[in-house]
């Protein structure tokens, strides 16, 4: 492969999906069918349920480009002014969802209804006397194709709070709906009139099923929504008025709704567990993101491209001695856009800022901690509706080991608690311990151990348990928090008989046999300590495996600075060096209890040894060789 012109043309696409069709890339293949696709296709989903940046509008872009399954496509994303005339729609005699639930009913009358007058033309080239009597009613309510959702949902709640013009169905509101005991009633009347109308002219025409269905889709719910109760309402409205007008309209009209999982999983609601059979979650793994990061590569740069080229010579085989996607993939979160954005950055980091053809581990690594940065920022804006106070629980996790106990957590959160409570009065009882941890799991910041594996949210993994006491920071916001470490512990520095032996220093009796002996004994002494604690490393299961690794990374750092200045006998301070080693030993057992892994997940084993193992080296240099040295093994 040659250098240079592949990397200029690579891309992975934009972050929103209105751009990539735009732009070309999605239609050229960049598109991944995922389960969720093939379940908005088919019709046996009508929730399409994930995280901002899962790629729900990918599918609803993809669908409405795509014909093949569809006679027609109408797509609904409310703006503010639609979402305002949603939100403060009332009836008297109605409950709030019940009220929202009638407007957005009319919404798809109205919808399917002018699919109905416009097929019946187009298809069939005639209009049954029922089609007909919509087409009046559409030109007697001046709702006409081309106006605003916002315009439309304004005359629209004026019609079912006053009175819609009925007498192309026969109906004149004035006589025929006065026994209306309510506002409320003489609404939900007027609609089932309209809807009926609607139902009539689909059987009158005979085509039902005959044909692709009218796919009617409702999505970006989220720039409208709140998290106030009328926002709520909204939302709930829109899935009662689904799930009534699809059983009303059968297989002339199907209905999909791209919700974000948050909002969804906010709503309450009593008719809430019949829609379980309804809903799909969009999930993702590190092979469907390879597989994505691939077909939009090869969209971008040439269908030819293999996976191979791509990971090994595009990008480098590995980073930090991790397979590269491994790597990338382990950094975002589990979602499209999150890997975009990624893998972007480091086309842009390699191509455009340092002029590279081929993308090296250093500009993986770079573009990692400005990706990092932003995806940090990019939580807090993701929830900054329902959880205003995220960004202000991030320095709890700051410049500190990335692994965490709730014993620790505990004791920095009441440090903060009186603030938090201060800056979010309304929030006070979700700004607990346990109610910290519930967001910062939900919201895939945090993840929990158990057993040998590390938890984050993201598909039907349970909640944070109350006997569950160990988390870690996901790896993707590790580099913005100063967390790169699974232990906040002190790094290893050899020791400074280096720089005597660099100075050439020599002891005065550094010639004497018994000297020379008993130098190269307690630099053994020091090197079986070692051995000693990485045993107890070893043993300690229960530990996670970050933990042990990052422990083992220090001792062995030690080791191997005993080992090496075994050769050099004669020219350092044997006794000064163990005293040393002991003191690091010492604050390493200290830092390790600090962390609370010590009470929590078996790490007490390894910080006692490390303090045994600290006492008999002080022992040792103090003469005391022998009298403590063989009673203390692994």
């Amino acid at each position: 492969m040659a250098d240079g012109p592949v990397l200029a043309d690579l891309h992975f696409g934009r972050e929103d999906a209105e751009r990539d069709v735009t732009e070309g890339l999605l239609l050229r293949g960049g598109f991944l069918p995922n389960a969720a696709y093939r379940a908005a296709v088919s019709g046996r989903k009508m929730l399409i349920i994930g995280r901002k940046g899962s790629g729900k509008s990918a599918i609803c872009m993809q669908l409405m480009a795509d014909s093949t399954h569809t006679a027609d496509r109408i797509l609904v994303t409310p703006d503010e002014t639609a979402g305002e005339e949603i939100r403060r729609f009332e009836l008297q005699g109605l409950p709030g969802d019940s009220a929202k639930a009638l407007i957005w009913r009319y919404v798809f009358a109205l919808n399917a209804a002018r699919h109905v007058v416009a097929h019946a033309k187009d298809m069939h080239g005639r209009k049954p006397d029922s089609v007909k009597a919509l087409a009046r009613f559409l030109k007697q309510n001046d709702e006409l194709p081309g106006e605003r959702l916002g315009d439309r949902l304004a005359q629209g709640a004026r019609g079912l709070q006053t009175s819609l013009s009925l007498e192309a169905f026969g109906i004149k509101a004035g006589v025929d709906l006065a026994s209306s005991p309510s506002e409320g009633a003489r609404a939900a009347r007027q609609l089932e009139v309209v809807e009926q109308g609607v139902a009539k002219a689909v059987v009158d025409l005979g085509c039902d099923g005959a044909h692709g269905p009218l796919l009617l889709m409702v999505d970006q719910l989220e720039q409208v929504w709140s998290a106030e109760p009328d926002s709520n309402s909204m939302v709930i409205g829109l899935l009662l008025a689904a799930k009534h007008a699809a059983s009303l309209y059968g297989r002339f009209v199907r209905f999909l709704l791209f919700l974000r999982s948050d909002i969804y999983d906010s709503l309450s609601f009593g008719e809430g567990d019949k829609f379980h059979g309804d809903e799909l979650r969009i999930t993702w793994t590190e092979q469907a993101l390879r597989d994505l990061a691939l077909a939009r590569a090869r969209a971008s740069a040439g269908e030819d491209l293999s996976a191979g080229e791509l990971w090994r010579e595009i990008f480098p085989p590995a980073v930090r001695g991790e397979e590269t996607a491994a790597y990338v993939f382990s950094r975002c979160l589990p979602r499209p856009r999150d890997a975009i954005q990624f893998l972007n950055l480091c086309q842009e980091t390699a191509w455009l800022i340092q002029g590279r053809g081929r993308i090296t581990e250093a500009d993986v690594l770079q573009a990692g901690r400005q990706f990092s940065a932003w995806k940090l920022k990019d939580l807090t804006l993701e929830y900054l509706v329902a959880h205003p106070f995220l960004k202000h629980l991030f320095p709890l996790f700051q410049n500190s080991g990335y692994v965490v106990t709730r014993p620790v957590l505990g004791s920095r959160f009441e440090e903060a608690v009186e603030t938090l409570h201060r800056l979010f009065p309304a929030y006070a009882d979700a700004l607990t311990l346990s109610g910290v941890v519930d967001i910062l799991y939900g919201v895939g910041f945090l993840g929990v151990r158990r057993g040998n594996d590390v938890v984050f949210a993201g598909g039907d993994e349970l909640p944070v348990q109350p006997h569950e006491t160990e988390f870690q920071v996901h790896p993707c916001f590790r580099e913005a928090l100063g967390a790169t470490s699974a232990i906040d512990l002190r790094r290893y520095e050899p020791q400074l008989a280096q720089a005597r032996i660099a100075s050439g220093y020599i002891r005065a009796d550094a010639l004497a046999a018994s000297s020379f002996n008993r130098d190269d004994r307690l630099l053994r002494e020091a090197g079986r300590s070692c051995h000693s604690i990485l045993a107890q490393v070893g043993r300690a299961l229960e530990l996670a495996q970050d933990a042990r690794d990052e422990i083992t990374q220090q001792i062995t750092s030690v080791l191997d600075d005993a080992n090496s200045l075994a050769s050099s006998i004669g020219t350092m301070d044997a006794e000064e060096y163990l005293l040393a080693t002991a003191h690091y030993f010492t604050a390493l057992g200290a830092q390790l209890h600090a962390s609370g892994l010590d009470a929590v997940a078996g790490g007490g084993g390894v910080a006692s040894r490390m303090e045994e193992e600290a006492r008999r080296l002080r022992l040792l240099a103090g003469g005391s060789y022998g009298s403590s040295g063989s009673s203390n093994g692994p």
